[in-house]
């Protein structure tokens, strides 16, 4: 075998064999770095049970019109982890079971585990507010779920903030409290940060705080506040979301909400392998709880 360079086939033996000890796992955008921490934890769930992981981009070879959860049903994999926002999947059979991380099943059967988007905008928004800014502003795309879930917490945090500058002075109906959001379509990238913020900054000159619905669209963001002479933290604050490793950037030194993607990746793997072993096993949805991580891009508003 060695002088021929020989390899087994491995399709030839799952079809003589009952298992492939194979798992599919599609991502939304290998670009992304939420996608390498995610399978950072499902790699170490996995550790240790023999399986071997193929990994396709859902959007890689949209040429060819067909999702790779096709390729992976031909593969016969054992089981499947769609990674991202589970649109537009195609029918898989209930005897392959199915995890959607980081998005919410809209797949029958499938299980889910995802960040409390809603929670994690919630933080980042109160911790704006906590010191101190009125005027704080949300970039945002509606393409996304989780950037719509993240709206949502933005949306509660001023809402409550509302009421209680409304209960802390009843004479002034608003207590010079304001927030705004932009949201464009497409995808949350850099360069859907840096045209949020462009309008932003043309439609409410006010905003002292900028809450962008990830760390890509902050940083963005942060490339459109230079070009305008603003300096973060002295002139206007910003929080990203995700805290990506580009977050922690010394350079960067980006408040941000941890959505715990290793956690996600982990906990979708034990999922996984409890689906697969007992295939009855009713489906389950659980949101793993974010964490603001404060780093140097926010403070309080300058006194004018």
């Amino acid at each position: 075998m060695s002088e021929l360079d020989y390899r087994p086939s491995t399709a030839a033996v799952s079809l003589a064999g009952t298992r492939t000890r194979t798992i599919g796992v599609m991502l939304d955008d290998f670009r992304n770095q939420w996608f390498v921490d995610l399978l950072t934890g499902l790699r170490e769930s996995l550790e240790g049970q023999g399986l071997r992981l193929v990994v396709a981009d859902r959007f890689l070879n949209t040429g060819l019109d067909t999702s790779p959860v096709e390729g992976f049903l031909s593969m016969r994999v054992e089981g499947i982890v769609v990674a991202g926002e589970p649109d537009g999947l195609p029918r898989i059979p209930r005897s392959t079971p199915v995890v959607v991380a980081g998005g919410r099943a809209d797949a029958p059967g499938a299980s889910s585990v995802a960040n409390d988007d809603r929670t994690g905008g919630r933080l980042a928004t109160e911790h704006l507010l906590a010191l101190g800014h009125r005027h704080v502003g949300h970039l945002s795309t509606t393409d996304s779920r989780a950037g719509i879930e993240r709206r949502a917490g933005f949306d509660d945090a001023m809402a409550a903030a509302a009421v209680r500058a409304d209960q802390a002075r009843p004479e002034a109906s608003d207590a010079g409290l304001s927030g705004v959001t932009v949201a464009l379509t497409g995808p949350m990238t850099e360069a859907t940060g840096a045209a949020a913020a462009a309008r932003l900054l043309s439609d409410h000159p006010e905003v002292t705080a900028v809450f962008a619905a990830n760390d890509m669209m902050a940083i963005g963001a942060l490339s459109v506040l230079a070009e305008h002479g603003l300096r973060v933290p002295e002139d206007i604050s910003i929080v990203g979301y995700d805290d990506t490793p580009i977050a922690a950037a010394r350079f960067i030194d980006l408040t941000s909400v941890d959505d715990r993607s290793v956690d996600i990746g982990r906990a979708a793997g034990a999922a996984l392998l409890a689906r697969i072993a007992d295939h009855d096993l009713e489906p389950t949805d659980s949101l793993v709880q974010p964490r603001l991580v404060v780093r140097g891009s926010t403070a309080a508003p300058r006194q004018t």
